[in-house]
């Protein structure tokens, strides 16, 4: 009987170290697994589907080799919610073990697309008769910051919405804004109108009297060059306030 051949190395031995550390790549459970959710996604594109395993969608194309149901359900432990987790920022997803900068990448990829999607509702738009549009933007791009951002919505004549510029980022609990950058901004644009746009990380989007304040010095600076000021809002975690609905304005 002729001698059987050895194989060349153990790595080659069937069903030992085949394939390497990725071996479970080609297991037909876990290719399975993603099958099925894949399928389930497809069905009703997501609506059914848990925040985990939206987010093992997400992390099929950054870990293409491995279970990623465990970093998933990881992720959601530290950020809290499928929002939260693609709006975190890129230091703080580093930090979660087995996050690779191709895992952050797809999340920010997420978080981009959506506030493209988002912003495509309203850009070129009236703004005041497509209301609902625009606050959904504002959170969309707003709601999940951990430190404040101050955003300017310049409208022209027919309150069509012209552009969206974020003026200055602060910290948890602060912005600093300078009327005469406002003014200035607005005047550059050929603004007829704006609409001021801030949000508080503390998740209550109850104006404080600086946010009072520093609203009507804008407002003050705008009546000079006789540019009309339509609204603030205020963005929460769930919810926002509108200075105009308020009374404030």
């Amino acid at each position: 009987m002729a001698p059987r051949s050895r194989p060349a190395s153990l790595s080659e031995a069937p069903g030992l170290f085949a394939g390497g550390p990725d071996a479970d790549a080609a297991a037909p459970d876990h290719l399975g697994h993603r099958d099925r959710l894949k399928s389930r996604f497809m069905a009703d594109f997501g609506a059914s589907m848990q925040d985990y395993e939206l987010l093992e969608l997400v992390l099929f194309s950054a870990i293409p080799r491995r279970d990623v149901k465990p970093l998933a359900k990881r992720l959601l432990r530290e950020f809290g919610d499928f929002a939260h987790v693609v709006s975190a920022a890129p230091e703080r997803l580093r930090a979660v073990p087995e996050a690779s900068e191709s895992v952050v990448r797809a999340l920010k990829i997420v978080e981009s697309a959506a506030h493209r999607l988002a912003r495509g509702r309203v850009i070129g738009r009236e703004a005041l008769s497509s209301w609902s549009a625009l606050v959904d933007y504002c959170k969309t791009s707003m709601g999940h910051r951990a430190v404040e951002e101050f955003r300017i919505l310049f409208l022209d004549r027919k309150n069509v919405l012209i552009a969206d510029e974020a003026q200055a980022r602060g910290t948890v609990d602060h912005v600093p804004v300078y009327v005469r950058e406002v003014v200035k901004r607005a005047l550059e644009l050929d603004a007829s109108a704006l609409i001021l746009v801030h949000n508080h990380p503390s998740g209550d989007p109850t104006p404080s009297q600086a946010d009072i304040d520093m609203t009507r010095a804008i407002k003050a600076g705008l009546g000079a060059v006789r540019i009309a000021l339509h609204d603030h809002l205020v963005i929460g975690k769930d919810r926002e306030a509108s200075f105009h609905a308020l009374g404030l304005l």
